[in-house]
């Protein structure tokens, strides 16, 4: 046989060994967890093989996409009920947890140079703070030069599971906020421009003087926006940043949240930041493709064993060893492989 030959056949062998071993996935949904994912994507595939692709659509467009069966996995952060789940024949399961921060472009205002409290945002959010030198903004920040600007509010247009979480913390400390907005993926703002997915809210932030948006920690170091501290539930100043997250992510209860269903906004705790949130994993119990649902249990299973120091990195928080026991043993058990 010729040496051309021998080659060209070890390359079909090559080929073929690579397909069966590394099955390449899709997923959707939404763009809070996206650095992460894509920073795991990246690293599991130099070590394996195979290409996990994420698309941060938002998680309302994520779990129409897994309802239809378009994608392998979705990415939500909702939580859904067990009934909605069983309905519709998926199982979810918290993957990593982070932190949402108010994000301002005000000239001269770093990180963490400005605190803001639920009231306040949530009085900025529903249309009664209207300028940066409000008495209420001057009150937290007695030391700051808050200039005499119209506030630009920066707010979600898409369905979004950040928005879900960002009303529902403020729906929890803010009376007038709950009654004018409420709680939602997508509600109806009374004020803002629109923005799609974490990354344009960030996006427009920057390019707009006077503006305040809300979106995962990660986008704002990114873009090298401002962020703000926060009062939290014990009336706290809290700086953004994963100790202040895995503070209030230990309150987290997961062995009483019925199919992991939990918000963890609001958390108690003098170090809590009181914007953290769950990022949830949805899929099928029965899969139109086997191999691709087995695949991507096997990227999870290397995400949760390998990725807790990456996910540290960009500052979001690794699920405690007793919640991963618990998934695996709970939940990737019901879907077919």
């Amino acid at each position: 046989m010729k040496i051309s030959t021998l080659i060209a056949a070890g390359l079909v062998a090559a080929v073929s060994f690579t397909a069966a071993v590394a099955k390449d996935i899709s997923g959707a949904g939404a763009t809070f967890p996206a650095p992460v994912y894509l920073k795991w994507a990246d690293a599991y595939k130099k070590a394996t093989g195979a290409a996990v692709n994420y698309q941060g659509v938002g998680s309302g467009a994520g779990r129409k996409q897994i309802e239809a069966r378009t994608v392998t996995f979705a990415g939500s952060d909702i939580p859904q009920k067990g009934e909605w789940l069983d309905q519709r024949g998926l199982v979810q399961w918290p993957m990593v947890m982070g932190g949402i921060v108010p994000i301002v472009n005000i000239e001269g205002v770093g990180p963490s140079d400005l605190v803001l409290d639920g009231q306040t945002l949530g009085d900025i959010y529903s249309g009664k703070i209207k300028r940066w030198n409000d008495a209420a903004l001057k009150a937290l920040n007695p030391k700051a030069s808050l200039p005499d600007l119209p506030i630009i509010v920066i707010r979600r247009s898409d369905g979004s599971g950040t928005t879900y979480n960002f009303t529902y913390y403020l729906s929890a400390v803010n009376e007038d906020f709950k009654k004018k907005v409420g709680t939602g993926e997508a509600v109806e703002w009374p004020v803002g421009i629109g923005g799609k997915g974490n990354d344009g809210v960030a996006n427009n932030v920057m390019q707009t003087k006077g503006s305040i948006g809300y979106v995962e920690l990660a986008f704002a170091i990114q873009n090298g926006l401002a962020y703000t501290d926060m009062i939290n539930s014990a009336g706290k100043r809290v700086k953004p940043k994963f100790d202040s997250f895995q503070a209030a992510a230990q309150n987290a209860d997961w062995s009483k949240a019925d199919h992991f269903n939990l918000v963890l906004a609001n958390q108690p705790g003098a170090s809590a930041w009181p914007m953290t949130v769950a990022t949830f994993i949805l899929m099928p119990t029965e899969s139109d493709d086997a191999e691709a649902a087995a695949a991507a249990i096997k990227f999870f299973d290397w995400a949760y064993a390998n990725g807790g120091s990456m996910a540290k990195e960009l500052d979001y928080i690794p699920m405690p060893d007793s919640v991963v026991a618990k998934v695996k043993s709970a939940v990737w058990s019901k879907i077919a492989k």
